[in-house]
């Protein structure tokens, strides 16, 4: 029987689930457009309202109309760099998380997970401690907590090949220990400093968006913006990965060139969040996830996308952060993990019933 012909016998609900697997299929600029637009909407109902509520409300008309009211110094120099922060690291986060699935064909693949946040948070403390006295710390910190995610990215994945092949549990597995080394290694940085410095690790370990400036705002963006443009370029052969290493070489995709490229920018994603906002994990993983249901595997589209949905669902969740215990704060990265170990364990048990796949 021909393949229309078991469609057409199919029952609804059948039909209908196939109906919706064939629209996403298939790529349209009209079907991009409306989506993102969509998700650019809600990012712009989630900044409005974050910029409204915290420890104190604020009316946006007045801080825009009274230079001298007490609402326009506390949306601009507050609560409008932190939401931009939050925008930037959010969104670094989520495409980042994309394209490492992608690339090692794991759904469980996120920076957070793997160590590679771990790697650069490790990387900026070390720069903040040797460098805060000698000055220059405020370049010297991406570009160390860089080199350490780069450092990390390329020690993870080596070690999670076995035979010429990249197998996703031991990647997990191996995630798993780099994070616990980071971990050892940032306590023990922490156990050899002077009191001065202690606030400082504290606040790479949980990950928080705490007053920000624009000059960082604009730096975390930069080279984010930098790194999704090499991601995007190579939306195309992420798809074919999705195949297979070999099938990806047969069909024209250069594998390691492309493994390179990614791995490189993904790394300065990392490395310019961490540096600005410490370990926030699972937004790699949750925000990607979600839309590749929602939307399908198309990195062309689940790209962007995630970028914006990840912008989104940091500012709600620096929102959480800010009034479930007001006037007092949650460091964001408490709320993400919160939101994201339920989820990894659901991922990891939906998984474990079959191979993974994207």
């Amino acid at each position: 029987m021909s393949a229309a012909a078991q469609l057409h016998n199919e029952p609804p609900s059948c039909k209908s689930a196939a109906d919706r697997d064939l629209s996403r299929a298939h790529l349209t600029r009209a079907r991009m457009l409306s989506t993102l637009a969509i998700l650019v909407a809600i990012l712009v109902v989630a900044s409005l309202v974050a910029a409204s509520f915290g420890s104190v409300h604020i009316g946006l008309v007045r801080a825009f109309d009274d230079a001298s009211s007490p609402d326009h110094a506390i949306f601009f120099a507050a609560r409008l760099p932190r939401i931009l922060m939050g925008i930037a690291i959010g969104a670094i986060l989520a495409s980042v998380g994309a394209a490492l699935q992608a690339l090692v064909r794991n759904p469980l693949a996120e920076g957070g997970i793997l160590g590679i946040s771990g790697g650069g948070a490790l990387g900026a403390i070390v720069a903040l401690v040797m460098f805060s006295r000698l000055g220059g710390s405020e370049l010297v910190v991406p570009l160390l907590a860089f080199g350490a995610a780069l450092l990390s990215t390329v020690a993870v994945y080596r070690l999670a090949i076995v035979d010429g092949q990249l197998e996703p549990l031991t990647l997990l597995l191996v995630g798993v220990i780099f994070n616990a080394f980071w971990g050892a290694a940032i306590m023990l940085v922490n156990s050899v400093v002077n009191f001065y410095f202690t606030h400082s690790i504290l606040f790479w370990l949980m990950g928080s968006l705490e007053a920000p400036t624009y000059g960082e705002v604009v730096t975390v963006t930069i080279l984010g913006i930098a790194g999704f443009v090499a991601l995007m370029f190579y939306a195309r052969d992420m798809n074919l990965l999705a195949l297979g290493d070999e099938a990806a070489t047969e069909l024209g995709v250069d594998v390691e060139r492309v493994r390179r490229v990614v791995f490189l920018a993904t790394s300065i994603m990392i490395g310019a969040a961490v540096s600005v906002s410490g370990i926030i994990t699972f937004v790699g993983l949750i925000v990607p996830h979600v839309l590749r249901l929602a939307l399908g595997a198309d990195h062309r589209l689940l790209l962007p996308a995630s970028l914006i949905g990840g912008a989104a669902f940091m500012v709600a969740a620096d929102l959480v952060a800010r009034i479930a215990i007001a006037p007092a704060e949650i460091p964001v990265g408490a709320i993400t993990a919160l939101c994201g170990g339920p989820f990894f364990i659901y991922m990891l048990r939906r998984e474990g019933r079959h191979p993974f796949s994207l």
